[in-house]
């Protein structure tokens, strides 16, 4: 039986968090954790520097630009992620049929019927031909020809249908703005295994494991949006080709079980960024952020705070200033004189990402 410790510490290695761990580019990390949450693009960036090693913010543009190695999508969920690009098309197979028809009603409420989706998908799939990449403003002037509003929430649901049916995903930035491109241009379809049906949850369900274990069967379907059904005949899929083993109420991969370590004279000092999967790949949030200071990564209306972890645990969170090198580090209590030094040497790490000098 593993202690609420120990578990933190084995997922904190687990994400490049914690025991010195960190991935030497943008793709490893990417490939690592498998997933990302990136509806923040910015956060996003930040989040794949805290688990590298001196990655630049030109490293990550070239991984999604040059490389094309990783790719931003709605994925997990619903919400956008960045994933390693060869599981684009596979997942979205897996997921993107539950994302929409959950998203029907809101179809429905916004006057977009079967038909005119279908008219759009044509649409932007014709324009992304012919004129892409394109930013969301031009698609959705584009898509103002078949009369729909230009403001609103309709263009961008018309967009995100397109992604999650595989015609356009994101592309590369122009002048610091997210463009589209067409799926099948931009991620070739020969690259990567391509899983279906069951063969697709379980191995939804062991990159889950490998990023996130020790976890339990609810933590997968929180964060993959997928039922408990679901999760459960996973995990079933699993132990029956003896790829996880059990610790109590939790799992982790078979072969891949490390021994937890104890606390560290010199604990690993990293600045999440907003939004972070770290805090929101399980069901629950006590084994990473202590009680009394949950309201305060979690303020409520969907926000959830930068924040400071050391070996897993969050102690602080952490606000931008007006400028690049000012950030503001607020202490759930008082800091020991080495996590000072560990936080003052991330600090300089993130303004050094922020605001590179070449």
């Amino acid at each position: 039986m593993l202690d609420c410790e120990s578990v933190r510490r084995l997922r904190a290695r687990a994400q490049a968090l914690a025991g010195g761990t960190r991935e030497a580019s943008a793709e490893a990390v990417v490939r690592r954790v498998f997933a990302i949450q990136a509806q923040d693009a910015a956060a996003a960036d930040l989040g794949i520097r805290v688990r590298g090693r001196d990655i630049t913010p030109r490293a990550v543009r070239a991984a999604y630009e040059e490389e094309q190695s990783i790719v931003r999508g709605w994925y997990m969920r619903g919400t956008l992620h960045t994933i390693p690009s060869d599981d684009a098309r596979w997942v979205l197979r897996l997921l993107a049929p539950r994302i929409l028809a959950a998203t029907s009603r809101r179809y429905q409420q916004l006057g977009l019927n079967d038909d005119l989706r279908q008219r759009a998908d044509h649409l932007l799939r014709r324009v992304l031909t012919t004129h892409g990449p394109l930013t969301r403003a031009e698609l959705t002037e584009h898509l103002s020809t078949l009369g729909i509003p230009p403001d609103g929430q309709a263009p961008f649901h018309l967009i995100r249908h397109a992604a999650l049916t595989g015609i356009l995903c994101h592309g590369p930035q122009r002048a610091g703005e997210a463009t589209y491109v067409l799926l099948d241009d931009w991620l070739p379809i020969t690259r990567g295994a391509q899983w279906e049906g069951d063969a697709a949850l379980a191995e939804l369900a062991r990159r889950y494991l490998a990023a996130h274990a020790p976890a339990a069967l609810e933590d997968f379907a929180v964060w993959s949006g997928l039922p408990v059904t679901w999760a459960r005949r996973a995990w079933k899929m699993l132990a029956e080709s003896g790829v996880i083993t059990e610790y109590g109420a939790l799992t982790m991969r078979a072969g891949r079980v490390e021994e937890p370590t104890g606390p560290s004279d010199t604990p690993d000092v990293r600045m999440l960024p907003a939004y972070d999967n770290y805090l929101v790949g399980y069901r629950t949030r006590d084994v990473s952020v202590p009680a009394l200071h949950q309201a305060g990564v979690w303020p409520g209306g969907g926000i959830i705070r930068p924040t400071v972890i050391a070996d897993g645990l969050a102690i602080a969170t952490w606000t931008r200033g007006s400028g690049a090198r000012c950030i503001q580090v607020d202490a759930f209590g008082s800091v020991p004189p080495q996590i000072e030094l560990g936080i003052d040497m991330e600090k300089a790490s993130v303004v050094r990402f922020l605001k590179p000098t070449a």
